[in-house]
């Protein structure tokens, strides 16, 4: 009894809390469907002219709007309220087509020394679970590139892709900041690497103001469920 009289003050609190920061540090357009979808960029070690760039949806709901916007799965999978039905297949369908992989390549560029990279999609195994490595091979050893990354923002604007790069740079791609020049290589970062200043702590409240309230919103949520758990193995009891 007493933890069931207390939990609706954690609640009061946990939400307040995620409105405050919602509020102060995330930026306009938070992503629109809960966890953020993610890039991760890494140079190659035994190929110095490859950046590979790995990508990983923020949810398998996402998938299948993808899916469906590529003409790859049928209209009735995403319902009338805006809810998606997934199924495990449609990340498979989606992995294997050549319309995801041009998506991934039109949505996902890089360029070094002011010359277009060429990309390489590497069929995923599980695309869910593990995302999709796009290997982009420029014209000489990389030392800095910029980089643009759109996914998803022709679905809903509002999306955004925390990336993470090599020797801790961080960026948040958005509304406004689809581009950003990072520094891969041992050597100065060159003109096209001027704003990889910008990982300090600017950058570092970006990323916990997008992914920070996410986490109590679903910690609040699973309280909630819990409670209303245990409230029904209460009723479910004999008096």
């Amino acid at each position: 009894m007493p933890s069931t009289a207390r939990w609706p003050r954690r609640v009061v609190i946990a939400v307040a809390f995620t409105v405050t920061l919602l509020a102060v540090a995330v930026p306009a357009g938070a992503h629109p469907y809960g966890y953020p979808q993610t890039v991760t960029i890494a140079a190659d070690a035994t190929r110095p002219e490859v950046v590979r760039l790995t990508w990983k949806a923020g949810g398998v709901d996402e998938l299948t709007l993808l899916g469906v916007k590529l003409g790859l799965l049928p209209q009735d999978r995403v319902l009338l309220d805006g809810a998606t039905s997934f199924q495990a297949s449609d990340a498979t369908v989606l992995a294997a087509s050549a319309p995801f992989a041009n998506y991934l390549l039109t949505q996902m560029t890089v360029r070094s020394n002011g010359h277009a990279c060429a990309g390489t999609v590497d069929p995923p195994s599980d695309l869910a679970a593990s995302g999709v490595d796009v290997d982009y091979t420029c014209a000489g050893p990389v030392g800095a590139a910029r980089i643009e990354v759109r996914m998803l923002s022709d679905l809903d604007p509002a999306y955004q892709t925390v990336a993470t790069g090599p020797q801790g740079q961080r960026q948040v791609y958005g509304p406004g900041r689809y581009a950003h020049d990072w520094a891969l290589g041992d050597a100065p970062a060159a003109s096209e690497a001027a704003s990889v200043t910008d990982h300090g702590p600017a950058t570092v409240w970006k990323v916990a103001g997008s992914v920070g309230p996410l986490l109590l919103v679903a910690a609040v949520v699973a309280l909630l469920r819990r409670q209303v758990r245990r409230r029904r193995v209460a009723h479910a009891r004999p008096s």
